[in-house]
């Protein structure tokens, strides 16, 4: 038996198993082969790209010349009608600078050919997400025996799609403990285990009533602001207030939930700055790199909830999309409760975007634009 196959023995390449191995394939920067509707792709994320990798992807794909695939909101961006991904036929003689051109940057022109991509090209693109890099894969048709050739892990198209559902159905509870706080109080810090080995926790401050609707804040991570105070967002500020407001009550929960840049990932919301500097807003800057506006789910967030035994919320939020992503998975939200962060020169732009594009309630903004003589602020929409 093959190495390859005494590894498939042992863990299994189907399923979720495979597509974990896919995702630890993609942040290795190593193709995949994944296989959906009659054909096998094999792909490779453009992430960390470079002139070896190319020489080397292009060589295994010969004689097919690889194409690349990009989502329809990249699609757009680069001028193209598109409703699901896409795959751009490449130059021969392509390189590494115009392909991340293609992919990345704020403005390119684009003149090559297009056609809609495949289900296993489109669960490449699925996978690549999963792995926080950036939203393009370059893809060729392969025969499923370059998987013991070259040992290469096999995705199934089916299984990345059905990925977030198994992540829901496998979270466990992996550890807990009480951390005192600045304010004098312990909380109960409870760490839970998804598939991709992430480690959202539930913040238990206080003494939640259960049998009356909780006082609970979703709370994305986000480093530059919960840990190094940007004044770009206002996540660290909320965060602040939400623990606050909940020991003001008496008790509650924040669910600290890995989706940096509204799950893009952190090096993805880096490069979505540079296109905000650029002059590009916060929604525009997600959906030209390629992404939806907002990538998050909070099925998770549901899930856990319902281990802690919380089944109504009151939830701390200004964005309406987390009340009917927790009402979608069963958590009955009674009330909403504002969460208002001071505004300031640096991220009144950002959340003017949030509140006329993406319908957040950020009521006390109008105040501040109200009183604000910055000529570069747009008002918010009616």
């Amino acid at each position: 038996m093959s190495s390859v196959g005494k590894v498939s023995a042992l863990f299994g390449t189907k399923g979720q198993t495979g597509v974990n191995r896919g995702v630890a394939e993609f942040h290795a920067r190593r193709p995949v082969l994944v296989t959906g509707a009659g054909e096998t792709m094999l792909a490779l994320p453009v992430e960390g790209l470079d002139a070896q990798r190319l020489a080397e992807f292009i060589a295994l794909c010969a004689p097919v010349r690889p194409r690349l695939v990009v989502t329809a909101r990249r699609a757009h961006a680069l001028g193209l009608d598109a409703t699901s991904p896409m795959a751009l036929q490449l130059a021969p003689d392509i390189g590494v600078a115009a392909i991340l051109a293609l992919v990345a940057d704020a403005k390119v022109e684009c003149a090559v050919e297009a056609k809609p991509a495949g289900e296993a090209a489109a669960a490449a693109i699925e996978l690549v997400k999963l792995s926080q890099g950036l939203p393009a894969v370059l893809v060729a048709d392969a025969a499923a025996s370059l998987a013991t050739e070259h040992m290469i892990v096999t995705v199934e198209a089916k299984a990345v799609t059905q990925f977030g559902d198994e992540a829901i159905r496998t979270l466990t509870i992996a550890s807990k403990a009480f951390v005192p706080l600045d304010s004098g109080r312990r909380a109960r810090f409870v760490v839970f285990r998804d598939a991709m080995g992430g480690s959202p926790v539930a913040i238990i401050v206080g003494k939640p009533d259960y049998a009356k609707p909780v006082l609970v804040r979703l709370h994305s991570a986000c480093l530059t602001g919960d840990v190094f105070g940007s004044r770009r967002c206002d996540c660290g500020d909320q965060l602040d207030l939400a623990i606050k407001r909940i020991e003001e009550i008496g008790g509650g929960i924040v669910l600290y939930l890995a989706q940096e840049g509204r799950g893009l990932g952190l090096a993805n919301k880096m490069r979505t700055y540079q296109m905000q500097d650029d002059g590009l807003d916060t929604v525009d800057a997600n959906t030209t790199l390629g992404f939806d506006d907002d990538e998050r789910d909070y099925g998770i967030a549901a899930r856990m909830l319902q281990m802690l035994d919380c089944h109504r919320v009151v939830l701390l939020t200004n964005n309406p999309a987390k009340l009917d992503g927790l009402a979608e998975y069963g958590i009955e939200i009674t009330a909403r409760m504002p969460i208002e962060a001071p505004v300031n020169a640096d991220n009144r732009r950002y959340l003017t975007a949030k509140a006329a594009r993406a319908g957040h309630r950020l009521d006390h903004l109008v105040t501040s634009l109200a009183d604000s003589s910055d000529a570069d602020i747009a008002p918010l929409a009616p």
